[in-house]
């Protein structure tokens, strides 16, 4: 990864691990909360034609795929991710998983770190959907604490246009970044969720924040 440290991709039998050292990042039978992202997000928007949606974290694609289906044919999504090794195995042994969502032409994939990228887009996406890391704090990657400070969440606010959504995941629950995002001015709601759907899997937590205007 940039900065250092290194993801493995694992598998047994159809299934496939993310690995950063002994933790497991992510799990291709585990995606209820990851496609929640998605559908939830779509859920709070006002009704808009041509929405432009920011993923941030590729993963094992979830939240992308949930995403086409859930904003429909005239969505236009970006997709940043990190870490390019991600976006080979989606093209390689991923494949039983990703299908064929990244060859979608409403999809575009931008290796790199998403901060920069919001930061330099004004009023330009309808929902930004954040799922970089564990949570706000960061795990695989120090660096990205930075996206989830008071000046990153106003960066994000400011990259929304009126009446979107941003939407960050998080594997729990952590009362200093649900502060920090009402500091923000916006109104905020937490939602737990499991994550493999309503009775299965560990609770996850996925807030939402959208201007109160």
């Amino acid at each position: 990864m940039p900065g250092g440290g290194a993801l493995r991709l694992m598998q047994r039998g159809a299934e496939f691990s993310i690995m950063l050292g002994t933790n497991e990042l992510m799990n291709s039978r585990l995606s209820g909360s990851e496609e929640a992202l998605a559908t939830m997000s779509c859920a709070r928007m006002q009704t808009r034609k041509n929405p432009k949606i920011l993923i941030g974290g590729l993963g094992m694609g979830f939240t992308l795929r949930a995403s086409l289906a859930a904003f429909g044919d005239d969505a236009r999504i970006t997709v940043a991710e990190l870490v390019p090794s991600v976006v080979d195995w989606a093209r390689g042994p991923l494949g039983p998983v990703f299908g064929r969502c990244l060859d979608d032409g409403r999809v575009t994939v931008s290796i790199g770190d998403v901060g920069p990228l919001i930061a330099d887009s004004k009023a330009g996406f309808d929902a930004i959907l954040l799922d970089v890391d564990n949570g706000p704090e960061g795990l695989t990657r120090k660096a990205n604490d930075d996206i989830y400070d008071f000046a990153g969440l106003k960066a994000a606010q400011a990259a929304l246009r009126p009446g979107g959504v941003l939407a960050v995941w998080s594997s729990g629950p952590d009362r200093a970044f649900t502060r920090r995002l009402k500091q923000t001015g916006m109104k905020v709601e937490e939602v737990n969720i499991r994550a493999n759907g309503k009775r299965k899997g560990a609770k996850h937590v996925i807030w939402f924040a959208t201007d109160k205007n």
